[in-house]
Formats: structure tokens, C-alpha cells, sequence
């Protein structure tokens, strides 16, 4: 049995299976007051139950509508059930907290929930999420969610999910999000800013949000997500999601940020003339690949970022760029003059993002499309997708999947590319 990259988030002897989340969110002293509703099933007999949350004041914990002692220190909110929960029964556990929202120390800097200079943000990927509601962090245990957030009326709310309702009060406004396919904790997202909405045409309804300054930008720069998505489709399979959003935030990002159904894009991404146009594929492909699948641990992440990467790569072939080959030359070229101490299939919790991690994940993908030809590759991804759709995946679950497809035992080749840190040659 692996230990997990971040043992301190996440509880295996429980599974939420719905997440309830009322939040009330004072943009100018950054206050979120929630009442969180989970629905918890245990899997073993448990006299108490872990949940991760951040620094807020809880004041009520209740199971069943019954009220509870509970603990609240490190990050672990820790309840004592009048009896102990059996396992395979729902039970419903009620938390009321507020204060303010502090993103989780890590080793790339503040995570979850962040302040804009107008708005907010949410970007938990890895450990984030706690920084904003009580949850099992970890990324197998995937739920429903509903995301009902009251803001001031001049702003925006997008959340995952399709919009229920949209209601006016005193206090601000409502917004009601649900999010039917199961997702993961640190894919959960709250984007609020005075942002315009847009649509754009296309094979799946996609919904722009972005400040009124960027509009003729925005619309050029992902003025050609349609037609990824038809190549994507084509090539992964259905769109695993009722519909697509892209928030442009009004404040500069490191990096966009992809959350379930969503991708969140920094003004420094958006230029109107389409130089950033490969990280509008990127995102779009992680909602196949950690969104709809997504990694029961963070070990196999470049089944996330390899595949987001190659997806680069594939856009550009299928758009009239360089052919994925040349990307690939290009690339192996670099990390060949790279340290040569990455294990893929294993990099370690502080290198999960790790450039390498994204490129020899792409190259990995690359070599086994030469291996096995196009006429076996394309549709090893698309049953790759289908079997494990909204649900949770391994590189084991990977490599054994990839062998049906195979005319030759692939074992030393796989080898090779996941778990020799050595660079193999490209085929």
C-alpha cells in the first residue's frame, strides 16, 4: 500500500456522497459565513468523524439533527456521533462556521480560496479546498454538490455546475448552483467578480465571464474553443459535462486554473492574438482528464498534466500548427538536457507540478501512439474515457488498459517511460 503525498488531508473510513454548501460572502472585509450539509456514509464502524477545515469559528456541529461535541484544531474539525456510525448508512452532518477564508500552506504557496483585488477566487488543486468549506479532502472521494452563494448585487457568481436560480434580496444576490456529476473536493470552484457574461457557439454550451474591458480580447483568444472542442471530442470522446465556463479574472495569474466544468484564466492570459491559445487547450482537455477521470492519488498526476499537455500538442497537429512529432522531437530534446532523476509515475508531493511531469507525461502518450499506431491509439483513449467517465483512475488501471490495445506484451516499454527515471529513446 502507497502512503498518500499529503497524509494529513483526506479520511479513507468515510465517503461523502453530497455536499450542501449555503455560503454568505462580505466582499470588502473578505467574511464567508456557510452552513455545510454532507451527506456521509461510513465505510467501517466509526466513533468519530474527521473533517478537514481551515481557521474558522465553528458554532454548531450536528449528525441527524442532533447536536454534538466536536474538536477544532490543525485543520481537523473532529466529531464524537452520539453512537457509533454504522458503516454503509447515510447520515447527514450539519456544520455552521464563518471568519475568514486563509488559503492552506503549501510548498507552492497559499491555497483554496483567495482574495482578487475586486472579488475572489478559489484554486485548491492540491489541498486547497478546506480553506473554504469542511470536507474529505482527498480527490477519490468524489460527490454531488449543490453551491448556493449571497454576494453584493453588482457582482458575479459562478460556481460549477448549471445556475438553478439567481434571486435579489436585500442582502445581495443569491446564486444557486448544482453540480450532478461527481467531483472532487479540489475541483470545486467560487469565482466572484464584476465580470460580463458572453456566450460562444458551438457542439456544447460555453459561457464566458470577464471584465467588460477585455471583451473584444476574450472573444478572439478563445474564439477557437469550439473547434477544439469538436477535435477534442473526436479524439477523447464526448464531452463529459452539460456545458463549459471560463472565468477571466481582472488580476494577473501565475497559471489558469482548471475546476470541474470551468477553466479560470488571469488577464495576463488574454492578449487578443491567441499566444496563450495553448493553455485554452490545455484547460479545456482536463475536463477529460481530471475532471471527468480523476487520480485516487496525486502520485499519478500526470495522468492529468501529461495527457492536458499532449492535448497541446494534438490541437496544434489538428489546427494547422506543427505536427505533435515535432512538439515531440522539440521536447525530448530539452529534457534529454535535463537532470535525469523524475519518476513519473512517482515524482514526489513537491513535484507533482514539476514541468517534466507535464512533458514526458506527453511524450509517454506520444511514444505509445507511434507504438501502437493511430488506428489503436484514439480508440484506446476513447474507451480510456468511457470506462472511467466521472469516475476515479490509476496508472495501473492505465497501463493494464493500454495492453488489450497492444499486438505485444508493453510491460518493459511502459516500464521505461513511467517508472525509469532515465529518458527512453522516442520511437
Amino acid at each position: 500500500m502507497h502512503h498518500p503525498y499529503f497524509p494529513e488531508h483526506g479520511d479513507e473510513s468515510y465517503r461523502v456522497d453530497h455536499y450542501d454548501l449555503t455560503l454568505d460572502y462580505r466582499i470588502a472585509s473578505n467574511r464567508l459565513g456557510g452552513v455545510a450539509r454532507l451527506t456521509v456514509t461510513a465505510v467501517e464502524p466509526l466513533d468519530r468523524l474527521t473533517l478537514d477545515l481551515g481557521v474558522f469559528r465553528v458554532t454548531q456541529v450536528l449528525i441527524d439533527g442532533e447536536r454534538l461535541p466536536y474538536t477544532h484544531r490543525d485543520g481537523k474539525l473532529r466529531i464524537t456521533p452520539g453512537r457509533s456510525l454504522p458503516p454503509g448508512e447515510p447520515v447527514t452532518v450539519e456544520v455552521r462556521y464563518a471568519g475568514t477564508p486563509r488559503p492552506v500552506r503549501s510548498h507552492w504557496g497559499g491555497l483554496g480560496w483567495e482574495e482578487l483585488t475586486d472579488g475572489a477566487l478559489v484554486a485548491s488543486q492540491p489541498t486547497g479546498a478546506p480553506s473554504w468549506f469542511p470536507c474529505n479532502d482527498r480527490p477519490g472521494d468524489k460527490a454531488t454538490y449543490r453551491i448556493s452563494v449571497t454576494a453584493a448585487a453588482a457582482y458575479q457568481v459562478v460556481a460549477n455546475g448549471h445556475l438553478v436560480s439567481k434571486r435579489r434580496a436585500a442582502s445581495g444576490t443569491t446564486w444557486v448552483y448544482e453540480q450532478d456529476e461527481p467531483m472532487a473536493t479540489y475541483l470545486v470552484g467560487v469565482q466572484i467578480g464584476r465580470y460580463q457574461r458572453a456566450e460562444l457557439p458551438g457542439p456544447v454550451p460555453q459561457h464566458l465571464a470577464h471584465p467588460v474591458r477585455l471583451a473584444a480580447q476574450v472573444r478572439y483568444d478563445f474564439g477557437r474553443q469550439a473547434q477544439m472542442l469538436a477535435v477534442f471530442t473526436e479524439r477523447f470522446g464526448p464531452y463529459p459535462f452539460r456545458d463549459y465556463t471560463v472565468v477571466v479574472v481582472d488580476d494577473e495569474l501565475e497559471i489558469p486554473i482548471e475546476a470541474h466544468g470551468m477553466s479560470v484564466f488571469g488577464a495576463n492570459h488574454v492578449d487578443g492574438r491567441r499566444r496563450y491559445e495553448r493553455l485554452v487547450a490545455h484547460e479545456l482537455a482536463h475536463q477529460w482528464y481530471g475532471n471527468s477521470l480523476t487520480l485516487a492519488d496525486w502520485r499519478d498526476i500526470w495522468l492529468h498534466e501529461g495527457f492536458a499537455a499532449y492535448a497541446e500538442w494534438l490541437w496544434s497537429e489538428d489546427s494547422g500548427g506543427d505536427h505533435a512529432h515535432e512538439h515531440a522531437q522539440r521536447w525530448h530534446r530539452r529534457l534529454a538536457a535535463m537532470p535525469q532523476d523524475l519518476v513519473l509515475a512517482d515524482p514526489g508531493p513537491d513535484r507533482i507540478f514539476d514541468d517534466r511531469v507535464y512533458k514526458r507525461g506527453a511524450l509517454t502518450l506520444h511514444a505509445l501512439r507511434r507504438t501502437l499506431g493511430d488506428a489503436a491509439f484514439f480508440p484506446m483513449l476513447r474507451d480510456w474515457t468511457a470506462r472511467h467517465r466521472h469516475g476515479v483512475v490509476s496508472t495501473d488501471a492505465f497501463a493494464d488498459h493500454v495492453q488489450r490495445y497492444a499486438t505485444r506484451p508493453l510491460d518493459t516499454f511502459l516500464w521505461t517511460w513511467l517508472y525509469d527515471s532515465r529518458l527512453p529513446f522516442l520511437p
